[in-house]
């Protein structure tokens, strides 16, 4: 790997780190630099995934006080988050290149519509005001974001914030604290199937990991002073970016 590769992966993962933690869409840095590097397209998706992981973990520590505001949320989606996230990480594991290619674009503009109309979408779906969807609903969208989100992480922050904002987490600094940990869960046991797997290619990770772990904490701070409409349209520019790069 020459210096130039290595810088690249370096600032991607910083990039990408700091992204997820903010708005989500932070492979949409990491992926492209790993394939610009040389690396096979699922290989790249499962290291992408490796190597910001420590980048969800990280930020964490700066919404401590959101999440023991949530805890109820998190133990309740934990079981659907575990098993979907095991799912779709074995799915990515069989999926050839070309299929692969084809779902991506289609997955990531399908996740930033639900966000962009997600507060219009909950009225309508709880017209009482009471803003609760029944539990086995609850699970299911959790299920199905979780096999997402462990077969192609692009976009889980912006899937994730769709669905935070449809079971009525309307703050979006609260939804991105949540939104991290969920996203943690997942990336935690797919990271666990692709090492299993063997589909990991390590030094190119390591490099996006170098960055990545710097990028979760810096983000997650930063993401404190922005105004939520700013940080709502970033995160509705991001995925739209995203949907275009892969289309």
């Amino acid at each position: 790997m020459d210096a130039t590769t290595l810088a690249l992966l370096i600032g991607a993962g910083l990039v990408g780190g700091a992204c997820n933690a903010v708005a989500g869409g932070g492979t949409f840095f990491t992926f492209p630099a790993l394939l610009a590097a040389g690396v096979p397209p699922v290989a790249a998706n499962a290291t992408s995934a490796i190597s910001i992981w420590p980048g969800h973990a990280t930020s964490l520590f700066g919404y401590r006080e959101e999440l023991r505001r949530h805890a109820g949320r998190l133990k309740s989606a934990a079981p659907a988050f575990v098993l979907g996230s095991l799912i779709g990480a074995w799915l990515l594991s069989v999926t050839g290149n070309g299929l692969f290619r084809q779902l991506i674009p289609w997955l990531l503009l399908a996740a930033t519509v639900l966000f962009a109309i997600g507060p219009r979408l909950r009225s309508w779906i709880a017209p009482t005001g009471s803003g609760t969807l029944p539990k086995p609903v609850i699970f299911l969208i959790d299920l199905l974001v979780a096999i997402y989100g462990g077969y192609f992480g692009a976009g889980l922050g912006i899937l994730l914030m769709a669905v935070l904002t449809l079971i009525g987490l309307s703050d979006v600094n609260e939804a991105n604290a949540v939104k991290n940990a969920l996203a943690t869960i997942v990336s935690s046991l797919a990271v666990a199937v692709f090492i299993v797997t063997g589909i990991i290619a390590w030094g190119p990770g390591a490099a996006v990991l170098a960055g990545a772990v710097a990028g979760g904490y810096l983000g997650a701070r930063f993401a404190r002073w922005i105004n939520p409409r700013i940080l709502r349209a970033i995160i509705i520019a991001v995925g739209l970016g995203l949907s275009w790069i892969y289309f």
